[in-house]
């Protein structure tokens, strides 16, 4: 049984994939990160946000989609069904956790990361209550995205023209609550002074929004 306030490192199996879980005293409801191309679940960016929900009693999950060996072949990282399957093994990991079993869970994607959460939530809609994208490549999930049932919020750099059109064609296929978000100023990586804190800022009112409902129902 897990029960503890401080991360700790755990493995998903089958794969043994390494993750940092952060499970904070009367956790609202569980956030499961997948993160883009070249990352890990030690980003700094994602981090950062995980440490932010925490303190919006939301516990996290952040872990590495890929094995070592695995990350080394680039075409891994935009092998989006691949990736939406090491969430499914993610999700599945919770369900048989006593004390996380019973928490809503959302996924936060970033970048190729955000369409594999999507998938993930189009496969598993019984169990992802809501989605939110940073910086991410929706388009990637386009057979997916008209079946999404979870709350998807979608956030984008207001300089990063490219994925702006991505997302805002995204928008135009999603039939669940969604919402598109531009963080002026910002870039790709939302690297610019204050960014960062308007995501971890709307990822939070999201997640608490759409989890903490699905807690109290």
């Amino acid at each position: 049984m897990l029960d503890f306030l401080t991360p700790q490192e755990i493995e998903i199996l089958p794969r043994r994939l390494p993750g940092l879980l952060t499970m904070p005293e009367g956790a609202k409801g569980i956030v499961v990160f997948a993160h883009g191309s070249g990352s890990s679940r030690l980003s700094p960016r994602n981090t950062r946000v995980a440490r932010a929900l925490n303190e919006a009693q939301l516990a996290t999950l952040l872990f590495d989609l890929l094995l070592p060996h695995e990350a080394e072949d680039r075409r891994n990282v935009f092998d989006i069904p691949l990736l939406a399957t090491r969430l499914e093994e993610a999700l599945g990991w919770l369900k048989g956790e006593e004390v996380l079993a019973p928490l809503a869970v959302g996924l936060f994607g970033a970048s190729t990361g955000a369409a594999a959460a999507l998938v993930a939530a189009c496969r598993q809609p019984d169990q992802v209550s809501a989605v939110v994208s940073r910086g991410g490549r929706p388009d990637l999930a386009a057979g997916s995205l008209a079946r999404v049932k979870a709350p998807t919020l979608l956030i984008v750099g207001g300089r990063d023209e490219l994925v702006i059109d991505l997302n805002e064609r995204a928008m135009d296929e999603l039939k669940c609550e969604k919402r598109l978000e531009i963080v002026p100023r910002a870039t790709h990586l939302f690297e610019e002074p204050g960014t960062l804190d308007v995501v971890i800022s709307l990822a939070a009112a999201w997640f608490v929004r759409f989890l903490g409902r699905v807690s109290e129902s």
